[in-house]
C-alpha cells in the first residue's frame, strides 16, 4: 500500500480522537461552570436564588425582595389578627368595668335601702315616743292632795284613761255612804262578814272583786284609796253602767 494512503488512513481516527477529545473538554469546561455556579449559589444567604451567569449581587438583591416580601405578607396575615385581639381585649375589659360598674351600683342601692329603713325605723320610734311623752308628762305633772277629794280625781283620771265611766259626784257620794270617807273601813257585819269575806275600803269592796276588777297600774294594796276607788268603779261599770247609777248597796 502506498505510504501516503497509510498516512491518510491513519490520521483519520486521530482527528477523530482529536475532534473527541475537544468535545470532552467543552463539556468538561461545562460542568466546571456549572460547579462553579453552584458554589457561587450555595455561598449566597439561605433562601437565596440565582440564574445561569448571575452574580452574588443579583442573588442578594433577589434574596432581599423575597424576604421584603415575606415580611409583608406577614405584617398582611398578622394585622388583622392583632386588630381583632386589640377588638376582644377591649370588649373584655368593657364588660368587666360593666360589671363592676353593677357591682358597685347594687351595692349603692342597697345602702340606701338600709338606710331608709334604719332611718323609718328611727321616725317610727321618735313618733311612738313623742305620742307617749305628753301623757307621761301630764300625769307626772299633774299632782293630788293625799285626801279624799285628792283620792277621787286622781281616780277619775285613771278611769278615764281606761274608758271607766264615773263622775265626781257619783264617787262622793257612794264613798260617803258606804265608808264616810275612811280608807280602812270594814264591815263587820253584812252578809259578806257573816260569809267570812268583809267588805273594806273607802267603797267597800269585797277582796275576791277587788281582784277580778283591778285596775292595772294601781295597787293592789286594796287599803289603798285609789285602787280601791277604781276597782269599785269598774266593777260597777261593768254590772251597773257606771258609778253613777248606784244608790245602795252594791
Amino acid at each position: 500500500m502506498p505510504k501516503n494512503i497509510l498516512k491518510r488512513r491513519l490520521s483519520r481516527p486521530l482527528e477523530k480522537f482529536s475532534a473527541l477529545n475537544k468535545q470532552h473538554k467543552i463539556a468538561i469546561a461545562g460542568v466546571s461552570t456549572l460547579g462553579a455556579a453552584a458554589i457561587a449559589l450555595s455561598a449566597v444567604p439561605g433562601g437565596a436564588t440565582t440564574v445561569a451567569g448571575g452574580t452574588p449581587a443579583v442573588a442578594a438583591k433577589q434574596v432581599a425582595a423575597e424576604q421584603s416580601q415575606t415580611r409583608d405578607l406577614h405584617a398582611t396575615l398578622s394585622s388583622p389578627l392583632t386588630s381583632d385581639k386589640v377588638k376582644l381585649d377591649s370588649i373584655e375589659a368593657k364588660q368587666k368595668a360593666a360589671a363592676k360598674q353593677r357591682t358597685a351600683d347594687a351595692a349603692k342601692k342597697k345602702a340606701a335601702a338600709e338606710r331608709k329603713a334604719a332611718e323609718s325605723r328611727s321616725a317610727k320610734k321618735a313618733a311612738d315616743r313623742s305620742a307617749k311623752r305628753p301623757q307621761m308628762e301630764t300625769v307626772a305633772a299633774k299632782t293630788y292632795k293625799n285626801n279624799l277629794d285628792g283620792w277621787i280625781r286622781q281616780s277619775l283620771d285613771i278611769m278615764h284613761s281606761k274608758g271607766i265611766p264615773g263622775s265626781y259626784h257619783g264617787l262622793h257620794k257612794n264613798i260617803m255612804r258606804e265608808s264616810s270617807g275612811n280608807p280602812r273601813a270594814i264591815n263587820g257585819w253584812d252578809i259578806n262578814a257573816v260569809n267570812g269575806v268583809p267588805s273594806k275600803g273607802l267603797l267597800q269592796v269585797i277582796p275576791p272583786t277587788f281582784s277580778a276588777y283591778h285596775v292595772k297600774g294601781t295597787s293592789w294594796n286594796i287599803y289603798d284609796p285609789v285602787a280601791n276607788i277604781t276597782a269599785a268603779a269598774n266593777y260597777a261599770a261593768h254590772r251597773y253602767g257606771t258609778i253613777d247609777n248606784v244608790n245602795s248597796a252594791y
